[in-house]
């Protein structure tokens, strides 16, 4: 059998954080409060929001029709083969840091800090893309009620040619970093909470709406044939990953071994049914070129005079998202911190609140950060900056997985994915594929933070990195 000896621990920019060093649940300085349905409503509150609220709406009117539902289906088992190898990592290294921890640990130090790079500014700017995406529901609704608020607040374009600031989302932003930072139990029951009632909008809006279904407006089920499902699916993927984040609040968790494979199965899972009902129920109340692509929902219901209701959709969708800010800030502070704890970032953005025991100072840079991107980019400019690094990630994690099974197959693991080496191999090419549907521009500024890490990672991190002292 396949020693640790064997295995190594590398050298130079591929050297590895042995396992066996981060393993012990025992040392971490944050506070372990969260247990399994905390940790699954996490996971559900990242990956249910933008995806059943807008993403749903605008691929069903332009890309892929009543054909939505497989795009989501497409997504799903993709995105399922990355979530069960995060799962059998989750319960092998309960360590914050997430597809940061499992790459230094497997695949080196360099790949490690390259996806740990890649998403800080992923993570931030999903943050900023549903905030932009609360303002817009929340413009519709004080549109329904007869409110009209300026411009200026909502990011709307003034009489000027430039956009102006989205002060809503830019306090969305603030606010979910304020959360943060009143501790994780605090925030915790506050996102659980959330979650529950966006679940429960999400079953309203299938139990009613399926009383007003036509089954005419499924047909044709592949207007813009079967590529136009399937490029869907490249779209619709942001909306079901969030477990990748929820993993990053393994210090949190009162047993992780045993409670995050689980959170992350069960969060998908949960996720994956609600998503199908409810886009069975848009596409059956409206035609695919009625659906309105910023707000499907609640205009769909409007449209079939339930006026009153659509409101309260608004409100829940409002409410609901939220929770995929904070499951996605939760992850880029805990990835920052645990970069920082390394030694590959300075060592004062690890610095934890003396009593609530959460990184402060990274939650509020990371609060400001997406604030500024929320309030200053257009919603279009701002998702630009997003998928890359966490398809990256997925690969990442899907190749480790392997490795590590093959050359230490021996060591403890609390969940063993199936079918191995199939479903990460399923999930390394679902990711790729992913990857060559993205804008050129995307691919630019990626290139452009990747070489910035570069900098960072040659002048400051590859030397004060706890391992190279060591």
């Amino acid at each position: 059998m396949t020693t640790p000896e064997r295995f190594g621990r590398g050298s130079g920019i591929f050297r590895r954080k042995p396992i066996e060093d981060i393993t012990d649940e025992r040392e971490t300085d944050l506070s372990r409060t969260l247990g399994l349905w905390q940790l699954t409503a996490i996971g559900v509150g990242g990956i249910i929001g933008a995806g059943i609220f807008a993403l749903a709406g605008a691929v069903a009117n332009a890309t892929a029709g009543p054909a939505v539902l497989v795009s989501f289906l497409i997504a799903g088992v993709a995105s399922a083969a990355a979530a069960l190898s995060y799962a059998e990592f989750a319960g092998m290294i309960p360590k914050a840091g997430s597809a940061y921890t499992y790459g230094y640990a497997v695949l080196g130090e360099i790949v490690g800090w390259f996806i740990g790079w890649d998403l800080l500014l992923e993570y931030i700017a999903i943050v900023a893309v549903v905030a932009i995406g609360i303002s817009g529901y929340f413009s519709f609704l004080m549109g329904e009620l007869g409110v009209n608020l300026p411009a200026w607040m909502l990011g709307a374009p003034g009489t000027g040619d430039g956009h102006v600031v989205d002060l809503f989302a830019v306090l969305l932003c603030l606010l979910i970093a304020y959360l943060l930072n009143l501790g994780i139990r605090a925030a915790a029951r506050t996102e659980t909470a959330v979650v529950v009632i966006k679940v429960l909008v999400v079953l309203l809006v299938v139990g009613v709406g399926v009383f007003h279904i036509r089954t005419q407006n499924y047909k044709p089920f592949f207007p813009y044939g079967v590529s136009g499902a399937i490029t869907g699916a490249a779209t619709v993927f942001f909306a079901v990953f969030g477990y990748d984040a929820m993993s990053t609040a393994a210090e949190e968790s009162k047993d992780a071994r045993r409670h995050l494979p689980r959170a992350i199965i069960y969060s998908l899972a949960i996720s994956m049914v609600l998503y199908v009902l409810a886009t069975l129920v848009l596409t059956g109340m409206q035609n695919y070129r009625d659906i309105d692509p910023e707000s499907g929902f609640s205009s769909a219901f409007a449209a079939v005079g339930l006026s009153g209701l659509a409101d309260v959709i608004a409100v829940g969708a409002i409410i609901g998202i939220l929770t995929v800010m904070f499951t996605f800030m939760l992850g880029v502070t805990r990835v920052w911190y645990s970069m920082s704890r390394d030694g590959l970032l300075p060592q004062w953005f690890a610095k934890l609140h003396p009593t609530r025991r959460v990184p402060s100072r990274v939650t509020w840079i990371s609060g400001v950060a997406s604030a500024v991107i929320a309030g200053f980019l257009p919603i279009r400019e701002a998702a630009e900056l997003t998928n890359i690094g966490i398809l990256l990630a997925f690969v990442v994690v899907c190749l480790a997985v392997i490795v590590l099974r093959y050359r230490r197959p021996g060591i403890p693991r609390a969940f063993r994915l199936p079918l191995m080496p199939v479903v990460p191999v399923l999930g390394i090419i679902f990711s790729i594929w992913l990857i060559t549907f993205l804008a050129p521009v995307t691919w630019l500024r990626f290139a452009v933070w990747f070489v910035l890490g570069m900098i960072v990672y040659a002048t400051y991190s590859r030397h004060h990195s706890k391992l190279a002292r060591d």
